[in-house]
């Protein structure tokens, strides 16, 4: 507004015959992004500056009450309850809304500016990763903020604005597509992208690099049931592929260390890592996160399918407390002001890896019925996380995965029929994911497109004093649209 007004004056203070000049100058050249090099700067904005792993994993089933109030957050309560936020903080619903909208702004302009710049071939890089970033964005808002994908119901689903121009105007009023446009848009950016996107990056892993491209499309087809195009993407990974996490030397590196070497661009399963403005990892320290009382649910012998040991395991804990974790997430803490003690947090996060990849491929295996090759390859990723794993002896087949996850009527409900065979090999797929990729997020994804029921009970002194859960096709599986933007006129879910 004051910005507004400054200007108002300037134009009450020249004269008519002036009016055109400074109408017609530029007031700031840096603004126009006009050369290569100007584009490549603003795509390194084209990524969410928030994280949703906070979000996401508090809304799973990896998350119980700890009673713990060492560390009090409202946001991680709202989150446990499938409530909207009421507050605004780094690691809330709107942050993570705004975030993937500002990037896809930034996508726009690249995009537009490509255009400007007579769309030369000498851009494609960057416009390869513009499409992608922008598909990948408004990938995650619909993924959070509608109904699980069901092309029975998608073309009258709501999903969210599919932005594809530069805002030009002050106030925009945007119109929620629905999923089936949301989705179409985004396989229309994909294949576009996918023609034009590169590895020639001085960091290749802080871009979606070709294989990081490929890992976020077998993701995108997961959730669209096209298990053709989830082994087309994957299938440069090979069927026992050595660029997965070795959880033995990531075990044996040293403790405060982990949360580095977890994310480290030099890992070769790393595809995509991001340093958004967050704090999530501190939420392993707040009430609603694992206990330790509960943490064999998960990481346990007897969930191992030869119950031998897990080398993934939540081997920290927090303050002496009760709550305990995997150390993966690396808080990067830049101080703006020393003698204060403030500053910016920022957290690593992989955002695609070789290893989920793999698992999308394996589950896509098992929807053809390629159960042999689902053998060979589950069997090898849950051989790299198994203790005292003896590929001669320890067997994966199919007696031996319906003998661990029998199958269970309606509990995993995908809009897609399965076999009882698939049901027990999609659950063990599901339960691999569940440990893998523990506080990032991805469990949450896996409860709503398999319709999962979750249980978040909340206790006092161990009792339960609050029974909250959360059925097959509940609409807060569909998280609300943020104040800001509903005030703004998008209009909100159904409650």
């Amino acid at each position: 507004m004051k910005n507004i007004k400054i200007a108002l004056s300037l134009l009450l203070l020249v004269t008519i015959s002036s009016c055109d000049d400074f109408l017609s100058e530029v007031p700031d050249n840096r603004t126009q992004i006009d050369t290569p090099e100007k584009i490549s700067e603003l795509l390194v904005t084209a990524y969410p500056d928030r994280s949703y792993f906070p979000i996401a994993e508090v809304m799973s089933d990896n998350v119980f009450d700890t009673e713990s109030l060492q560390s009090v957050s409202i946001i991680n309560e709202e989150s446990y309850n499938w409530e909207m936020h009421t507050q605004i903080g780094n690691d809330s619903e709107n942050a993570f809304w705004m975030a993937s909208y500002e990037a896809i702004a930034a996508a726009n302009q690249a995009l537009d500016a490509i255009e400007k710049l007579g769309g030369k071939a000498s851009l494609n890089p960057q416009k390869g990763e513009a499409l992608i970033a922008r598909a990948y964005n408004h990938f995650m808002l619909v993924s959070l903020w509608a109904n699980r994908y069901n092309p029975a119901t998608a073309a009258t689903d709501l999903g969210v604005p599919y932005i594809t121009k530069p805002e030009t105007e002050l106030l925009v009023k945007y119109k929620r597509n629905t999923v089936k446009e949301v989705f179409d848009f985004i396989e229309q950016d994909i294949n576009e992208g996918m023609k034009y996107v590169t590895n020639e990056y001085k960091e290749p892993k802080y871009h979606f690099n070709i294989d990081a491209a490929k890992a976020f499309a077998c993701r995108f087809y997961l959730i669209k049931g096209d298990w053709d195009k989830v082994l087309e993407y994957s299938e440069g990974l090979g069927s026992k592929p050595t660029k997965i996490r070795n959880y033995t030397a990531f075990n044996a590196v040293a403790f405060a260390q982990m949360p580095i070497e977890y994310s480290r661009v030099e890992q070769e399963t790393n595809l995509l890592v991001a340093y958004p403005n967050s704090i999530a990892n501190r939420s392993a320290a707040y009430r609603f996160a694992l206990p330790g009382n509960r943490s064999d649910e998960i990481f346990g012998t007897q969930t191992n399918m030869w119950a031998k040991p897990n080398l993934i395991r939540a081997n920290g804990q927090y303050f002496g407390g009760t709550n305990v974790f995997v150390p993966k997430l690396y808080e990067y803490f830049k101080y703006t002001n020393l003698t204060s003690g403030v500053g910016v947090p920022y957290t690593a996060t992989v955002l695609f890896s070789n290893d989920e990849m793999y698992l999308n491929r394996i589950e896509a295996l098992v929807m053809k019925n390629r159960i042999a090759e689902a053998n060979t390859e589950l069997g090898y990723f849950l051989g790299t996380r198994t203790s005292g794993y003896n590929a001669t002896t320890d067997i994966l087949n199919e007696t031996v995965v319906t003998a661990k996850y029998p199958p269970v009527a309606d509990e995993f409900t995908p809009f897609y029929a399965l076999t009882d065979l698939q049901k027990s090999y999609i659950k063990a797929i599901a339960e691999a994911r569940r440990r893998d990729f523990i506080r990032e997020g991805l469990r949450w994804f896996d409860v709503k497109r398999f319709n999962l029921v979750v249980t978040h009970n909340t206790l006092e002194y161990g009792k339960v004093v609050k029974n909250n859960v959360l059925v097959k096709d509940d609409k807060r599986r569909a998280l609300q649209i943020p104040l800001r933007a509903s005030d703004n006129g998008i209009e909100k879910n159904p409650r």
